[in-house]
């Protein structure tokens, strides 16, 4: 969907994306390193499991929750991303025992 128009060169780190390696900019948010990715969503619904995508990019709609490094219902737009990273895609409904 995205691409970058630069390579980040020095400053790139790797981010593991559903277990996946993925180069990606110090800096940059998790949600834009999503976005770059074949299939660019980062949850599915509660209820129906359709799959939503960042929205607003600014931390105000929730469209772009993950689960990072374990951590479930993390805003990927407000997330630096940092080397050794694990971001995995957050599937439905976000279980509370863990």
């Amino acid at each position: 969907m995205f691409r970058k128009l630069h390579d980040p060169g020095p400053s790139a780190v790797t981010v593991h994306i559903d277990g996946r390696p993925v180069r990606a900019e110090a800096g940059e948010s998790v949600a834009a390193v999503l976005l770059r990715q074949p299939e660019g969503w980062n949850r599915t619904t509660p209820v129906s499991e359709s799959r939503r995508a960042p929205y607003c990019m600014m931390g105000v709609c929730f469209e772009c929750l993950v689960e990072v490094d374990g951590q479930g219902s993390v805003q990927s737009c407000l997330t630096p991303v940092r080397d050794g990273m694990s971001v995995t895609r957050q599937q439905g409904r976000r279980s509370l025992s863990a």
